[in-house]
């Protein structure tokens, strides 16, 4: 990460100030309507100390894909009604984001009050970083806030171009989120275990090239282990896995081996012939697996082994689900997993991030999300920060260390 302190928003002077906060409202709809506010309830904190403290709250955001171009069934306007439910006053809303209608609607606000504005995506500049564009909507404001975690990866002019125009901070929501993901990954009480899960190896060479240098242990599962047990000789019958990725599956082998991390793989699998609710099942060893057979699980050896590593775990960060938990009885090993994990969280000795879409549904299928210490919804931008690459929505609020 970069050299510098990111500027946080309690150090801003916003009474009577404009200010613009990106906030992450692509948010699911159902007929028309938000079907889920999680979005719209975190960004909550911020908005209301902004509007506690006089300002003149404007909020930028986007929805959905599209490609430029204004998309009436990709307006942000029907988020309006229960962001205002959710605020107990009423959000004003303007049918464009730069231009004569934003203009007009930002002129209009007093102090205290909430704008919307549409769909940042409307425009091409906004994806493209366009400095004119960035500019546009700087113009609308005295101050940027920063508080969508979940876009700070993308250079875009909403959530970088605009931020090196203006005065920028970090939001409330932001810094939680910063604040959690630092601590497990660059300053955590150790032992530090990650558990990393999912479909492909080729999604998360980064991240496992990073996380060996950084935990004491790694357990890989998933459908990902199966290209890792391919690398060391196993066959590993009709399973998913990647055969071009198996040089590169020995090099993140070796790259624990020198950091001196631990890499954990099943020891045992759960294998069918074919993919479908309550097929028919066995546990099999390594050597056992049959060539029409595929694996998808981990078998009641391994999650002893996985169980015994958190609970001897300080802090753990998981990324991905274990096996084909969308589908019963594949869920076992991430359900099981997930609750012994739950359980030493409630004990108070360990401390557990997460994050990743799979991951989210993954625990709140095993009914544990609110047993973790922090849960990111942020998808990629969490997978980045995890990888160790720099985010540019937040390196844009880093200032320059002061000299002495």
């Amino acid at each position: 990460m970069s050299e510098g302190k990111i500027a946080r928003l309690e150090e801003a002077q916003v009474t009577g100030k404009r200010v613009l906060v990106r906030v992450d409202f692509n948010v699911p709809m159902a007929d028309g309507k938000v079907s889920d506010d999680t979005r719209l309830k975190s960004a909550l904190p911020t908005i209301e100390w902004l509007t506690g403290k006089g300002a003149r709250v404007i909020l930028l955001a986007h929805f959905g894909r599209p490609k430029g171009k204004a998309d009436a069934s990709q307006s942000l306007k029907p988020v309006t009604a229960p962001l205002s439910d959710l605020l107990g006053t009423p959000v004003r809303f303007a049918g464009d984001c730069v231009g004569r209608l934003a203009e007009k609607a930002v002129a209009e606000l007093k102090d205290g009050d909430v704008l919307l504005l549409e769909n940042t995506r409307f425009h091409a500049g906004e994806e493209a970083n366009d400095a004119e564009f960035a500019a546009q909507l700087a113009a609308l404001g005295d101050a940027y806030v920063n508080d969508a975690f979940s876009a700070a990866h993308r250079a875009h002019a909403s959530t970088e171009g605009v931020a090196r125009l203006l005065p920028a901070y970090a939001g409330l929501a932001l810094q939680r989120e910063l604040d959690h993901v630092t601590a497990a990954l660059e300053n955590p009480e150790r032992p530090l275990l990650a558990v990393v899960g999912g479909a492909k190896v080729s999604t998360k060479i980064d991240l496992l090239m990073n996380l060996v240098t950084k935990v004491n242990r790694l357990f890989v599962g998933g459908a990902m282990a199966n290209t890792f047990l391919a690398a060391k000789g196993v066959d590993v019958g009709k399973s998913l896995y990647e055969p071009d990725l198996l040089a590169t599956a020995r090099e993140i082998i070796a790259a624990a081996e020198k950091s001196g991390c631990q890499l954990i793989l099943p020891e045992d699998v759960v294998v069918a012939r074919e993919l479908k609710a309550k097929a028919a099942r066995r546990v099999a060893g390594l050597d056992e697996i049959a060539r029409d057979e595929m694996i998808l699980d981990c078998g009641p050896a391994t999650i002893d082994a996985l169980a015994d590593s958190i609970e001897s775990a300080k802090t753990l960060v998981w990324n991905g689900p274990l096996g084909a938990f969308e589908m019963a009885p594949f869920d076992t090993g991430t359900v099981e997993a997930a609750r012994f994990a739950a359980q030493r969280l409630r004990e108070r000795k360990l401390v557990a991030v997460a994050g990743g879409g799979d991951t989210v549904a993954a625990l709140n299928h095993a009914g544990v999300a609110d047993d973790f210490t922090f849960i990111s919804t942020a998808g990629g931008a969490f997978l980045e920060w995890l990888e160790g690459k720099p985010l540019p929505g937040i390196e844009v609020l880093r200032r320059a260390p002061e000299k002495n």
